[in-house]
């Protein structure tokens, strides 16, 4: 995972350019959608706070919201336009708050959330300790974590289209099922269930493919990508190696997508954090008569 870095402000910025187009493109982000939502079957109890993760337009969001009415649900995405174009789906009867925040910091207290969500977005984080970190500070003892995100052989075609083009990255590198979930338990999350999921998506020609990715801001945020425009003819020696793939006269595309949810660690375990070594904290009701007099 060393060599794995993300341009965090070429996500944001694309992010928040395709805000008002997204949902034109979302068709599989909505079947992801509904993966989480069965695994949050899993959760028994009534929350009092929710939170959505990398919430976009906030589709996903009204849906938490309709789920548990009675709760507080949040909207949290590091794009502001995004949030904008989310007070549509804020419904009068249900309305959810909306915070523009990075998940690795999130500006919530300590053990404050019964719920925390998020569909296709860790996978724009490159730093899975200080994610899954912020996810057991932010967690409630037993509270759930619930969360999508795409595997390495997303976009495989177009990444070999590319590769046979001019050798480049052309397209954003994905982690694996195994370092998220070994992330995820030396964060200290309980329990980690991780399945994937792989989904091919086909298209008339590849410039479709491209034009929704652009629809819905997923373009190459990898910090090692090459800088300027491709090239005329080096993109035409792309579209041309793409042609080559067609399965039943249409073009494919590959997501691999991981699911995965886990839950908040009890009192007293410790986490690692940033800069090494380990906390761990307590209530001060637990710590009450252990002081000697």
């Amino acid at each position: 995972m060393n060599d794995f870095h993300i341009d965090h402000r070429q996500v944001r910025r694309h992010f928040g350019a395709a805000a008002r187009s997204y949902e034109k493109h979302d068709a599989l982000q909505r079947e992801v959608q509904t993966l989480l939502l069965d695994r949050l079957g899993f959760y028994l109890e009534e929350p009092a706070r929710v939170v959505d993760v990398g919430a976009g337009p906030g589709r996903g969001t009204a849906l938490l919201k309709k789920r548990w009415p009675k709760a507080q649900v949040i909207a949290l995405d590091a794009a502001l336009p995004m949030l904008h174009e989310a007070k549509r789906h804020s419904a009068w009867l249900k309305p959810f708050q909306r915070l523009c925040a990075d998940a690795t910091a999130l500006p919530l207290p300590d053990h404050s959330v019964d719920v925390l969500h998020s569909n296709l977005c860790f996978q724009w984080i490159d730093d899975l300790p200080a994610l899954f970190g912020e996810c057991v500070r932010v967690l409630k003892t037993g509270g759930m974590l619930t969360f999508s995100t795409f595997g390495p052989d997303t976009l495989k075609e177009l990444r070999a289209a590319w590769a046979a083009a001019d050798g480049q990255p052309h397209v954003s590198r994905f982690l694996d099922m195994h370092d998220i979930g070994d992330a995820m338990i030396n964060a200290g999350l309980r329990d980690p269930v991780l399945d994937v999921d792989r989904f091919t998506l086909t298209y008339s020609e590849p410039r479709k493919l491209l034009e929704e990715l652009q629809g819905l801001g997923a373009t190459n945020a990898d910090a090692t990508r090459a800088r300027g425009l491709a090239g005329k003819s080096r993109y035409r020696a792309m579209l041309e190696a793409y042609e080559t793939m067609r399965v039943d006269g249409r073009i494919p595309a590959t997501w691999e997508v991981v699911t995965a949810h886990a839950w908040g660690p009890p009192p007293g375990q410790s986490r690692r954090i940033p800069g090494g070594g380990e906390m761990a904290s307590f209530s001060i009701n637990s710590l009450r008569g252990s002081r000697r007099r």
